[in-house]
């Protein structure tokens, strides 16, 4: 290929990436540890907003009727995590299947939330960093220090 072709494809390449970027952002601009406290802070304010002496924050989307989890009970739920700023990063909806997991095998912020929900309950779960992914972030998706949301639904307790 001649120059003037490689260095077409090379601008389309950091074109494509630039606007990907900007189609996903992942957290406010700036830092995100304070962007999700000053999130939480104002989310606090708001009517229906409960909050735990951990900071986990949570509102009862719909109230359910049977039992609750405790800390290593395998529950079956529907999900989907958003960050604060709206991007979805995993859904169970999209992929139309439930998933089952043990609540002492995922973040603290699940696992505390869960507990609070009885089965049938749909809740918000708003997550501080610390109770979630922290410095590590998770994959590409979910970038350190973020503050999650999560709409969860307590299908049943396994």
């Amino acid at each position: 290929m001649n120059y003037k072709v490689w260095l077409l494809l090379a601008a389309l390449v950091i074109a494509g990436a630039v606007w990907r970027a900007n189609q996903n952002p992942t957290q406010d601009s700036g830092d995100p540890m304070e962007a999700g406290k000053k999130f939480l802070e104002e989310n606090a304010k708001k009517d229906g907003i409960k909050s735990t002496p951990s900071g986990l924050q949570y509102e009862v989307l719909r109230e359910g009727t049977g039992a609750k989890p405790g800390p290593t009970s395998t529950v079956e739920v529907h999900y989907e995590g958003r960050l604060i700023n709206g991007s979805i990063f995993d859904s169970s909806y999209q992929r139309k299947e439930t998933i089952s997991f043990p609540l002492n095998r995922v973040i603290p912020g699940w696992t505390e939330g869960l507990q609070l929900m009885p089965t049938g309950a749909k809740y918000r779960l708003y997550i501080p960093s610390e109770l979630g992914y922290g410095a590590r972030g998770a994959g590409g998706d979910i970038p350190p220090n973020a503050a999650l949301i999560f709409d969860v639904e307590l299908i049943s307790i396994r």
